[in-house]
């Protein structure tokens, strides 16, 4: 590639000619595309060409290791709930992606990542990177293949972005030989951009939904991920404000009822789904963080009956014991749900009691975090970190956890007032992902305050990126809990053996000190009273801003389940 190399146009009615980034970028941006993530590779320079070059360019964030590029690609897909699209060059380009791809995959989160390959003309010859990769990422994604022409690289780009951004979501890959990226075609790239129709529910299985809850004497709610990404929030918080019904939310379904509801009665998980009698699950699966899908039997309590609701019939529990199940367009399920409902008011139990016997745990609960939010503990408490950074939060603030244990904290205090407003790794729980996720979220909400959250363990896979936020002039403010450890690890150790080992870290790192390093600001706090101005001098700064706060490391979040 020369710069005599002529600008890709339209070349009207028959078509448009380019070269096989054009027609790749030509494809993403028929499905909103607006950024490219990427770690600059020469196996893919035709993209970018193609990105600085189209009428409208496409903003191109190169980071400074792949998973970052794909974990902001993944959170653009969570926040605007259209695929996000990373790009990778060949060999270990790709697979420094994997990870991240695998937690779109678990997650339900759309994501289109495209890979470099070694050219078409010397495949097993022993190129540089040549590397099969469909093979590696089909396991993570909903689909991965290669282009093996230049006329195919646009449909097949389009195909990727349907396929993610369609129910069930998640990842798709696509890598496409060197030599077909640089080469030139004419294609007529009209349908791009074409998403498959929602899925309807079924009737009958609506019907047997409604009379499960019209029949209820303790029913809970619990509201997932995909309520978010389904775009099914309004008709979810409808469908809780005109039942009645106790609401908990789990992953991206937080702040769909908003922090405050009196049916939001998260704060009282365990006795609401440990004496529920029927459990609605909505938009996440029946895994470790719901017990795969056991309630009730709390107290004496009954077992409850289950009934799960997805996006999509593969995402209905295959394994848990179900009353019901339903699969289709969220916001359908709920409406008609709650259309079968109306005629049951009157006939059914009445659930005042129920709700008040949850919203007086809720209030306990709220009680006993208070004294933890205002501990003047030394060494600091990680609950007095979220005491001071909860009332600075902006109704819009997107929040971002990015660690184990300093994080559940967070999980546990803070409820948002707004749904697309709390982003984590959801259940596959990979660390590292925060500064991508920062990066996402600073570009999709510009007008936003943007917190990541950081377990010391966490913010050492990836502050290197700071210097991605800096060049790019993203501010965010970052916060680590830095307890000298990996304290989701050293504890149980610690009761399992008697003794711990590679569970703990340097002590008392100074990862502000990185940050300022690398062109943003930062400083330490290990004074309680400190942490609230060094929050306000954080996000008055207009940099990417690091406050390093040094935790005891005794003080665990106390954990109800491991996952295994």
């Amino acid at each position: 590639m020369t710069a005599e190399t002529p600008t890709a146009t339209d070349a009207g009615p028959e078509g448009r000619e380019g070269h096989g980034g054009d027609h790749a970028v030509d494809a993403a941006k028929a499905h909103g595309v607006e950024t490219m993530f990427t770690l600059s590779g020469a196996h893919v320079f035709p993209l970018y060409d193609a990105a600085v070059k189209a009428e409208s360019p496409m903003r191109i964030i190169d980071v400074r290791h792949e998973p970052s590029a794909v974990f902001a690609a993944e959170a653009t897909g969570k926040l605007t709930r259209t695929p996000g699209l990373a790009v990778l060059t060949a060999g270990p380009g790709v697979t420094n992606g994997v990870s991240p791809i695998a937690q779109a995959h678990f997650a339900g989160s759309p994501l289109v990542t495209i890979g470099g390959r070694a050219a078409t003309h010397t495949w097993g010859m022993g190129s540089l990177q040549e590397l099969d990769h469909p093979p590696i990422v089909s396991t993570v994604s909903k689909w991965a293949d290669t282009a093996p022409t230049v006329d195919d690289i646009g449909p097949m780009v389009d195909k990727a972005f349907s396929l993610a951004g369609s129910s069930h979501r998640g990842p798709t890959f696509l890598d496409v030989p060197m030599d077909q990226l640089f080469s030139r075609t004419t294609v007529a790239g009209a349908g791009y951009g074409v998403m498959p129709q929602a899925i309807e529910p079924d009737g009958d299985q609506v019907a047997r939904v409604a009379a499960l809850i019209a029949a209820a004497e303790r029913p809970v709610i619990v509201l997932g991920t995909d309520v978010w990404a389904d775009r099914a929030e309004a008709a979810a918080l409808r469908f809780v404000e005109e039942t009645a019904i106790p609401a908990i939310a789990n992953g991206m379904g937080r702040g769909v009822v908003p922090g405050g509801h009196p049916q939001l009665v998260t704060k009282a998980r365990s006795q609401a789904l440990g004496k529920a009698d029927l459990v609605v699950v909505v938009g996440t699966p029946l895994d470790f963080r719901l017990g795969y899908g056991v309630f009730g039997g709390k107290d004496g309590a009954t077992p409850a009956q289950v009934v799960h609701i997805a996006d999509s019939p593969g995402q209905v529990s295959s394994r848990a014991d179900l009353a019901a199940s339903l699969a289709g367009d969220l916001t359908s399920c709920f409406d008609q749900i709650l259309e079968a409902l109306v005629a049951t008011r009157g006939t059914r139990p009445s659930w005042t009691s129920w709700s008040e016997q949850l919203r007086e745990a809720v209030a306990a609960a709220a009680a006993r975090d208070a004294a933890l939010l205002g501990a003047e503990a030394d060494p600091i408490h990680p609950a007095r970190i979220y005491g001071e950074l909860i009332p600075r939060l902006a109704d819009d603030a997107v929040v971002i956890g990015d660690g184990g244990d300093f994080v559940s904290f967070a999980g546990k205090f803070l409820e948002p007032a707004r749904p697309g407003c709390w982003l984590d790794p959801g259940p596959y729980g990979c660390l590292g992902a925060g500064l991508g996720a920062a990066m996402a979220s600073r570009i999709a909400r510009p007008d936003s305050q943007v917190v990541v959250l950081f377990g010391d363990g966490a913010a050492g896979m990836s502050l290197i990126d700071v210097d991605t936020l800096v060049r790019h002039n993203l501010p965010v403010v970052m916060v680590v809990g830095n307890n000298s450890a990996w304290g989701l690890e050293k504890a149980p150790m610690q009761f399992l053996y008697g003794y711990d080992v590679a569970a703990d870290l340097a002590p008392q790192t100074r990862y502000d000190q990185v940050v300022t390093a690398l062109g943003g600001g930062g400083e330490t706090v290990t004074d309680p009273t400190e942490i609230g101005p060094a929050l306000d001098r954080a996000f008055a700064s207009g940099v990417p801003y690091l406050v390093n706060v040094m935790t005891d490391v005794d003080a665990q979040y106390p954990r109800t389940t491991t996952g295994v």
